[in-house]
C-alpha cells in the first residue's frame, strides 16, 4: 500500500505541485472500469485528509460499484486554464474502500460539509503521478514511482 503522504515524501519537490493542481478546483474526472472492462470517466471531487487522497460518492453510484469491483482508477485534475499555469495532474493506481466504522467516521469528520446520507468513501494509493507543464517553448512532465526517483522528460 502506497500512501499520498509516501509520494510527498519521496518526491517532495512534485508533491506539492500535483496536490495544488487538485486544490485549484473542486471537480475532476475520476475514470474506472466498468464490469465488461471498458473504461467509464465520472466527475468527482477529492479530499486530502491525513496521510491519503480520498475520493467520496454517493451510495450506490456507478464510480463506486465500479472501484469496489475493481479498485483500478485515473484522476484526472480538472486543467480550466488555458494556458495549463500549474499544470496538468494526474493520478493513477487502486482505490480502496473504507469501510471500517471508526474509519469511515474519521474521514466523514474531515470532510468540508456533513455528509446527508449514506456514502462510499475510497482511500486511493497512488502507483503513479504525473505533472505535465508547458515551460517556454518545451512540455516537461514530471512523473513518479513507488520506490523510484522522479523522472523528468522534456519535449519541444
Amino acid at each position: 500500500m502506497t500512501t499520498w503522504q509516501d509520494f510527498e515524501r519521496e518526491a517532495p519537490d512534485l508533491a506539492p505541485a500535483v496536490r495544488a493542481r487538485f486544490e485549484a478546483n473542486r471537480h475532476h474526472v475520476l475514470a474506472t472500469l466498468r464490469a465488461g472492462g471498458a473504461p467509464r470517466v465520472s466527475g468527482t471531487e477529492v479530499q486530502f485528509i491525513g496521510a491519503d487522497l480520498t475520493v467520496g460518492s454517493m451510495y450506490g453510484a456507478v464510480k463506486a460499484l465500479d472501484l469496489r469491483r475493481d479498485g483500478r482508477f485515473a484522476l484526472h485534475s480538472n486543467p480550466s486554464d488555458p494556458t495549463m499555469a500549474g499544470g496538468d495532474a494526474k493520478v493513477s493506481g487502486l482505490a480502496r474502500e473504507l469501510t471500517d466504522e471508526v474509519e469511515l467516521s474519521a474521514y466523514a469528520a474531515e470532510l468540508p460539509a456533513p455528509q446527508p446520507g449514506p456514502f462510499h468513501a475510497f482511500r486511493l494509493e497512488p502507483t503513479e503521478v504525473v505533472l505535465t507543464e508547458v515551460a517556454g517553448d518545451e512540455l516537461v512532465i514530471r512523473s513518479w514511482r513507488p520506490g523510484q526517483e522522479v523522472r523528468t522528460v522534456r519535449r519541444s
